[in-house]
C-alpha cells in the first residue's frame, strides 16, 4: 500500500523544487522514545539522511541543504558533541569512497562557521569537498556550526573589509553582492522548500536570506528524523507544487 501511495503522490506533483532545505529534527527524542542513547538516535538519523539523498536524486531535486548542527548545538554535553563530531567525520569520509557520489557527480559542500569546528573534522570536510569539487550533477550542502544570523554577520564583516581595502564602495552593495558573500563562492540558489521534521513548527534561523528572503514554501511534519519516509518527502513536494500552481493561476488571471 505504501508503494502505491508513493506513486499516487508522485503523479500529483508537476513542479519539482530545485532546492530543498531540511531541518533534521528529532534524533534525540526518537532515541528517548525507544529507550536508546542519544548517539544511537543520531546514527539512525544519519542513515535516514543517506536514504533522503537517494530519494532526492531519484526525484530530480538538484540541490539539498541539510541542517546537521547549529551554533546553538555547541551547548550540548561534551560526550554527545564528541559522538556527533565522530559521526560527521565518518560520513564525510564515506563520501569520498561512495560510488553513488562519483556516478551521480554529487558535489558536497559545507556551510557554516568553520572556525568553530574541531581541526580533525574540518580537515575531513575539506578533503570531501576537494574530492567532489568538479562535480555538477547534484549539490549536497551540509550545514555545520551554522546559524543564519551568524552567517549574515560574517558576510557583513567581509563586505566591510573590502570597502576598507578600497575594493568596494558603499554604492556597490546590493542584494546580489550580499548573497555572493553569504555563499562564499559556492553556487547555492534560493531555497524553494524548507522541510522540518519532529512536529516543531519553526524554521530555527535556517537560511534566512536564501529561504525566508525568497518566500520559500515550508512543510512541517510530525515524524522524528529517523522515521522520515519517502512519503513524507513527497508530501512536502506536494506543498511546493500547490504553491507553484497557485502562482501560475494568479499570473494567468493577471495576464487576462
Amino acid at each position: 500500500m505504501e508503494a502505491l501511495y508513493e506513486r499516487l503522490l508522485r503523479l500529483q506533483i508537476r513542479y519539482v523544487p530545485r532546492h530543498i532545505a531540511v531541518i533534521q529534527d528529532g534524533n534525540r527524542r526518537f532515541a528517548k522514545t525507544h529507550g536508546m542513547q542519544n548517539a544511537e538516535g543520531h546514527k539512525l538519523g544519519a542513515d535516514t539522511t543517506e536514504k533522503v539523498l537517494d530519494w532526492a536524486s531519484e526525484l530530480g531535486i538538484k540541490y539539498i541543504t541539510l541542517y546537521a548542527f547549529s551554533t546553538e548545538n555547541f551547548r550540548r554535553e561534551t560526550d554527545e558533541l564528541d559522538a556527533l563530531f565522530s559521526l560527521f567525520k565518518e560520513k564525510f569520509r564515506a563520501v569520498m569512497a561512495d560510488e553513488r557520489v562519483h556516478r551521480n557527480k554529487i558535489r558536497v559542500q559545507m556551510i557554516g562557521d568553520r572556525s568553530l569546528l574541531p581541526a580533525d573534522l574540518l580537515q575531513t570536510v575539506k578533503e570531501a569537498e576537494e574530492t567532489t569539487r568538479e562535480y555538477t550533477g547534484y549539490y549536497v550542502n551540509i550545514a555545520l556550526a551554522y546559524g543564519g544570523r551568524n552567517e549574515i554577520v560574517h558576510a557583513a564583516r567581509s563586505i566591510l573589509r573590502e570597502v576598507k581595502d578600497g575594493l568596494l564602495t558603499a554604492g556597490d552593495i546590493d542584494a546580489d553582492l550580499v548573497e555572493g558573500h553569504l555563499n562564499r563562492g559556492m553556487h547555492i540558489p534560493p531555497v524553494d522548500l524548507i522541510v522540518r521534521t519532529g512536529n516543531d513548527c519553526r524554521t530555527s534561523n535556517f537560511l534566512p536570506w536564501l529561504a525566508n528572503g525568497h518566500e520559500s514554501a515550508v512543510y512541517f511534519c510530525a515524524p522524528y528524523w529517523p522515521s522520515f519516509r519517502k512519503i513524507d518527502l513527497l508530501r512536502a513536494m506536494r506543498v511546493y507544487d500547490q504553491r507553484m500552481r497557485l502562482k501560475e493561476r494568479l499570473q494567468n488571471r493577471n495576464a487576462e
